[in-house]
Parts: C-alpha cells; structure tokens; sequence
C-alpha cells in the first residue's frame, strides 16, 4: 500500500515560470498550516532543482533514513520533508532524461513514510511537464494553487498552468499574486515594481480567487537563505500573517470543494 494513503490532501503549488516565488510560497504555506494546527508535509518535486533543504535549514550531511527500502521523511521546523535535495550532493547535476526523472519523482512520492498528514504540500518544478502529469494520473490530487507575480510575461506562463491543470482534471483553488507590492524600509514608500492588478485579473479569466497576495520584501529571501522561513521566524510579522490569511483561505477553498462534492446530483431526462 502506497504511503499516500494515509494523507487526506494533495495541494500542487505550481507556476508557469520559474522565478516567481513558488517555492517560498509552498515552504511558508505548509509552515502556516502547521501553525493553524494541522499535521503539514512538503514534497520537493523539483528533481532538477531541489531548493527545500536549504529552505528549511537541513543540514547538508543530513540523509533520510531507509526502512524497509522505504525512506522516512525529514523533520524541520515541524513539518515533514522529503526531497531529491537529500539524496544527492548539491553540486551534483541531475543530468537525466524524463523516464528516469519521473521514476524519481515517482518514488519519493510514493515510497516517503509519510504519517497521518491533512496536507501534503508539492513544491512543483515550473512548467506543464512531465512531472506535473505524472503526478496528476499517479494519485488524487486535491487541487492546485499557481503562483504568479503581476508581471504580464508571469501571467502568459501561469494561464498555461491553469489550463494544464483543468485538461487533467485538478482543481484549480486560487492564484496567489506573489511579488504584488513592495515597501521601501528606509521611506516606507508602497510601489507596485511588477505592475498592478495582474492576478485579480487571471482570476476573474478563470472564475477563481485571489486566495493570497504577498509581498516583495527582502525579508523573505533572507529567511529562506537561511534555512528560516518567516512564518517561524517572525510569527507575529506582517509578512507572516499574509501566509497565514493564505493558508486560511486555502482551507475555505478545500471545505467549500468537499461540500460540493457531497451535493446530491439530480439528472433529469427525457425518459
């Protein structure tokens, strides 16, 4: 029995393009559902580009430990971890072709102890390829958050993503508009560097929400350099609690999809 059975949910965090901050978010977001009192994990999906180890300030020689040709996951910051980032030396390219990027990918999905989680975050690499398809013929994925900045070449890149995820039948729960405007600490000058509106805008494209919109702050790449993600290291902070809203409003989204999907469905014909 594959160990994703004993995980109620399976949230993608994806974006069109890389550069965007979608493996801030999805480290932040599982953090912050750790802090509203859910049992959180994270999956690196990235095989090429594995960044969660240093995101969560795992130890470089830390190894997952292998029972039963099964590896258990890496604890940090009180989420569980599982990614190619500790199979592998960091200065070692992944130079593979795709059967053997997705039999990676396969295996540390499936073969990661994972324990009795409510969510299982998936920090997915960028892009619509191999690895977001084979995730979403593989299990039961919840549903997908995309990751944008109001940048419009950023907003080409992340409708390909919410069109990938609607061929393949993955729910699509909100856009997070990442980058959406910065304060200048010395002034305290609010400017939009990316532009404004971008993400309202994709949303109201696909009729779906605006679940998180969240600063441009030096704060964030600092704490995630050093293995410190902002919701623990500054929980009562701004930026925090932006991560916070989000991950509440991503819970909103995955109640309102199980309430819809308990609905009576009445088919009427002309029989």
């Amino acid at each position: 029995m594959s160990s994703l059975s004993s995980v109620k949910n399976i949230v993608c965090v994806a974006s069109g393009k890389g550069g965007v901050g979608k493996s801030t978010t999805a480290v932040n977001l599982a953090l912050a559902l750790s802090r509203l009192g859910l049992k959180a994990g994270l999956l690196d999906a990235d095989i090429y580009g594995p960044s969660q180890p240093l995101m969560l300030g795992v130890a470089k020689d830390v190894r997952p430990v292998v029972r039963d040709r099964k590896l258990e996951p890496i604890v940090a910051h009180g989420i569980e971890c599982s990614s190619m980032g500790f199979l592998i030396d960091e200065k070692t390219p992944v130079v593979w072709r795709a059967p053997m990027i997705i039999s990676a990918f396969n295996q540390i999905l499936n073969d990661t102890l994972w324990s009795d989680l409510d969510f299982l975050i998936v920090d997915m690499p960028p892009g619509t390829g191999d690895i977001q398809l084979s995730l979403a013929q593989s299990v039961q994925v919840t549903g997908a958050v995309i990751v944008t900045t109001p940048q419009d070449i950023a907003l080409l890149d992340a409708r390909k993503g919410i069109e990938m995820f609607r061929k393949v039948g993955v729910p699509v729960l909100g856009v997070v508009e990442n980058m959406s405007t910065h304060i200048c600490s010395n002034c305290g000058h609010e400017e939009a560097i990316f532009g404004q509106g971008g993400g309202q805008k994709l949303a109201a494209d696909y009729a779906v929400d605006v679940i998180g919109s969240l600063p441009l702050d030096l704060k964030i790449r600092e704490d995630t350099d050093n293995g410190n993600p902002s919701v623990v290291a500054s929980p009562g902070s701004t930026v925090s609690e932006a991560y916070l809203g989000l991950a509440r409003n991503l819970l909103a989204r995955v109640e309102s999809l199980s309430s819809d999907s308990q609905q009576p469905r009445i088919s009427i014909t002309d029989d």
